[in-house]
């Protein structure tokens, strides 16, 4: 029976127990255990958690007061609002029945999850084993899928130990994670899961570190092999325009030296002819002058 000593129950201050049960229970992503986790710490903590859970003290109670009767009324309807805010609208249509109390909700709930447990087994022990890292693209969703399994195994009353566990998470890694993966199988005793978990997504993190490191430095590697390109390729554009102008200035000075030479033939014929013409007509002088005879 409920406390009814104190005026106001804590029970009756929760104004939103979204905030205390962030999960919504679905068969689609059976997340059962973790639910009835969560949902028992806070109806224990604040203090209606028989409301669910008998008590297994055994002692015989004084039969209730009114107001006690009363009380345990209205923290049940409470813990009953709770649940039905805490499951999927799929559930809620199924356990949904007349004058029912929490208890009885919880136990419908507690039946869908828990029924035909051999053959939910065979089919979550499948999954397990054949769970592998390929399959998602970031350790911590590879874990958690692990970890769904393993408290499914466990609704249904086939417990996975933490070295199993951590065995199994080993066994699905992806070559990459193969040195930690050695390094957690020689270790004695087996960390716990949430320890292995963490040292996956450290390697994880380091693994992408080095990845951009190496893609940085062939793109700068790129980079310098297209400037040195580029540079070559300027040095011969400059080499040949210098061997053009070259070549030009060597037409220039073949043309300039061709035409010196021309020059240089003219005038001496001209002073040739010039002298041969002379000459001649002194020969003519010298003989048409008389002779004077002494």
């Amino acid at each position: 029976m409920s406390d009814s000593k104190s005026t106001f129950h804590p029970a009756l201050a929760v104004s939103n127990i979204k905030n205390h049960v962030p999960i919504i229970l679905e068969m689609e992503n059976v997340q059962y255990a973790t639910w009835v986790e969560l949902f028992k710490i806070h109806a224990q903590s604040h203090r209606v958690i028989d409301h669910v859970i008998p008590p297994q003290d055994g002692k015989q109670k004084a039969p209730p007061t009114e107001e006690e009767t009363k009380l345990w009324l209205t923290l049940d309807a409470t813990v009953l609002q709770w649940i039905y805010a805490t499951i999927s609208h799929h559930l809620l249509h199924t356990i949904l029945e007349l004058d029912t109390t929490a208890m009885e909700a919880w136990n419908r709930l507690r039946d869908i999850f828990q029924d035909n447990k051999h053959s939910r087994a065979v089919t979550l022990e499948y999954d397990f084993t054949h769970t592998t890292m390929k399959a998602f693209s970031r350790v911590y969703a590879y874990c958690q899928h692990l970890k769904s399994l393993s408290d499914q195994l466990k609704n249904v009353g086939f417990p996975v130990n933490n070295s199993r566990l951590v065995l199994q998470l080993m066994s699905g890694l992806t070559d990459p994670y193969k040195g930690v993966a050695t390094l957690i199988h020689q270790s004695d005793p087996l960390p716990q899961f949430y320890q292995a978990r963490s040292m996956l997504v450290l390697e994880e993190s380091g693994l992408k570190k080095a990845a951009q490191t190496s893609s940085s430095a062939m793109v700068a590697r790129d980079s310098d092999e297209s400037q040195e390109m580029s540079d070559h390729s300027s040095a011969r554009r400059t080499n040949n325009g210098g061997k053009w102008y070259s070549n030009c200035g060597n037409s220039r000075k073949n043309r300039n030296n061709t035409g010196g030479r021309d020059n240089s033939g003219v005038g001496k014929g001209g002073s040739d002819g010039g002298g041969k013409g002379g000459g001649g007509s002194n020969r003519g002088g010298g003989q048409q002058q008389p002779q004077n005879n002494p």
